[in-house]
């Protein structure tokens, strides 16, 4: 893929870290760290400005980040023809959706659940993939797919649920859409041959998510509502350069590198980190279940990603 060099360029050309699948892994691994300790600091977040402005802002940071380091280093690509499909997908689904329907469930459930139903995506991407795509899941593949699902299940827990509290409901159904939204982008990536690397395209994804988001916010939400506290503009720092900007081209890249299966059931990783964010910094409570998915889902990434046939 053109381009890809730089994305990160600290990442050898030559050795054992050189191949695509190990390319993908450590942006994987980066991401993973990033993006789990980005719920927590979201629901931080939405202490201070309401959640459609929330995410606009952080796309138009995370945009503003690109775009400016690809003018300073002369990378930036204006998009072709068989670009256009990927950019309104990215931006449309995985940017706008997802983002916007995690950002309005965390307002009723706690960072760590919200985190483990919005990366569910294993359940929507493992199916779609071997129907429609034609991929072959080995029984490595089989089995991690298999553990990262049961974590998801002890960790989701439907018999915790208040299955009378109708706005708790709605919430979690965001949840459980934007999962959905987030699988059809991954095996979008996966099958898609654009002309432009991850690292070019996503500012122009990034553009495409914030214009409606912010006539979305307006519409929604009024005028703006960040507080304009130091604490919002903190988060902001670091949704925006490293949450954001960072993290979509990297985990966009690793998707044009690794499998769909690979992909999904490693970005249950996230909520993982999530999770334990959450009970270090947000309080919430440390159970044996959770210790259980936990494990089970950091057992599943590993039969997947460092089998030999996850490729």
């Amino acid at each position: 893929m053109p381009g890809t060099s730089k994305i990160i360029p600290a990442i050898p050309t030559s050795g054992p870290l050189a191949t695509p699948q190990a390319k993908g892994v450590l942006l994987l691994v980066l991401a993973i760290v990033i993006w789990g300790a980005n719920w927590p600091v979201m629901k931080a977040g939405l202490q201070h400005i309401s959640p459609v402005w929330f995410a606009a802002v952080r796309f138009a940071a995370g945009a503003a980040c690109l775009f400016a380091l690809q003018l300073a280093t002369g990378s930036l690509r204006v998009p072709q023809r068989r670009d256009l499909p990927l950019i309104l997908s990215v931006g449309l689904l995985q940017m706008l959706t997802f983002t916007v329907l995690g950002a309005m469930a965390m307002t009723q459930v706690p960072a760590g659940r919200s985190a483990v139903l919005a990366y569910t995506t294993p359940l929507w991407v493992t199916p779609l993939a071997v129907s429609f795509f034609g991929e072959r899941l080995s029984r490595r593949q089989l089995a991690g797919t298999l553990l990262g699902g049961i974590g998801v299940g002890v960790l989701f827990n439907p018999l915790t649920l208040d299955w009378h509290d109708s706005a708790l409901l709605k919430a979690n159904l965001m949840l459980i859409a934007a999962s959905l939204c987030w699988a059809l982008c991954i095996l979008h990536m996966r099958h898609s041959r654009p002309a432009a690397s991850a690292y070019q395209l996503a500012p122009w994804q990034m553009l495409t998510a914030t214009v409606p988001l912010l006539g979305l916010a307006y519409a929604l939400e009024g005028p703006f509502t960040g507080d304009g506290s130091a604490t919002l503009w903190q988060i902001m720092l670091f949704m925006g350069p490293l949450a954001t900007a960072f993290c979509f081209c990297a985990v966009n890249a690793a998707s044009m590198w690794l499998s769909s299966t690979s992909m999904s059931t490693a970005m249950l990783g996230v909520p993982v980190v999530g999770l334990l964010m959450s009970v270090a910094f947000m309080g919430e409570q440390l159970t044996w279940p959770l210790l259980a998915g936990v494990l089970a889902i950091l057992a599943g990434i590993v039969v997947v990603t460092c089998g030999r046939n996850s490729g």
